[in-house]
Formats: structure tokens, sequence, C-alpha cells
């Protein structure tokens, strides 16, 4: 009987040893499986984090900008209606009846004014001589088509060069 007891305390054992074994096996793969998610996890919070920081510092900039850009739109309306205020004192019909020239040589340099504004916003830095065709100066020319170009597009020293 003592030998009976000792066989079913041996297999007892040996049952548990194996039972132990398989346990502690699956606990350490189990413990590997999670060590390895948890540093997926780990670079995909830094990931997050600092995409996050990313967006936070991207819509600083976008709202400084959208400020930058309402001001500019406060000042180009601002312009826009100066310029109608001025277009409504102006009489253009009795302008060009009294003086068709002087009121072409003002149209002219006025709109080159404008175009030069347009390239210097746009970001060329050159400066464009008028063409002959679109304005002379009377200072310095013995008639209406000679006479040296002039950047400066004031009414009061421009006239306009005869269509040709």
């Amino acid at each position: 009987m003592g030998i009976k007891i000792a066989i079913v305390a041996g297999m007892l054992i040996a049952c548990l040893s194996g039972v132990f074994y398989w346990y502690y096996n699956d606990t350490q793969a189990r413990i590997a499986t999670l060590r390895e998610n948890n540093a997926k996890l780990e670079v995909a919070v830094n990931t997050a984090e600092s995409s996050l920081d990313l967006v936070k510092s991207e819509m600083a900039k976008v709202g400084e900008l959208n400020k930058e850009l309402q001001k500019s739109l406060q000042k180009s309306e601002a312009y826009g209606d100066d310029l109608r205020n001025k277009l409504q004192q102006l009489d253009l019909v009795q302008d060009a009846l009294k003086d068709a020239a002087k009121l072409e040589g003002k149209m002219n340099g006025a709109t080159a004014n404008v175009w030069r504004d347009i390239m210097r916003d746009s970001g060329d830095t050159s400066e464009y001589a008028l063409p002959k065709w679109l304005q002379q100066t009377r200072e310095g020319s013995s008639s209406g088509n000679s006479g040296t170009e002039s950047t400066d597009t004031t009414s009061s020293q421009t006239e306009a060069s005869p269509a040709n």
C-alpha cells in the first residue's frame, strides 16, 4: 500500500509539474506578446502626440495668417470704397469732352501705376519704364511723339501720345 501511495503521489506530482510547466510557458508567451503590443502602443501614442502638437502649431499659424488676411481684406475693402467715392465725385464724360488727351494721359498713367503695384505685390521687384506709346514727359521734348521716358505717372506732368 505504501508503494501505491508513493506511485500515486509521484504521478500527482508529475501531473502538477506538467500543468505548472504548461502554465509557466503559456504565461511567458502572453507576457512577451503583451510587451510587444505595449511597445507598439507606445510608438502609436508618441506618433499621435507629435501629430497633435504639429496640428496645434499649424492651427496657430493658420490663425495668424487668417488675421493677416482679414486685415488685408479690410484694407482692400477700404481702398475699394475710397475708389468708389472718388469715381462718384468725377465726371469723366465732362472731362473727356474738355480735354480728351489729358484725360487719356491720366487714365494711362493711373493704369500703369496699378499694374506696377500688382507686379510689386506679386513679388516682382523690377522697375519697368513706361512704354513710349503710353506717356511722354512734356519737359525735354520738341514734339508730342519725342521725349524721354518717365516712370512718373502723375497727371500734372504727363500727356497721352497720339494714336498711330
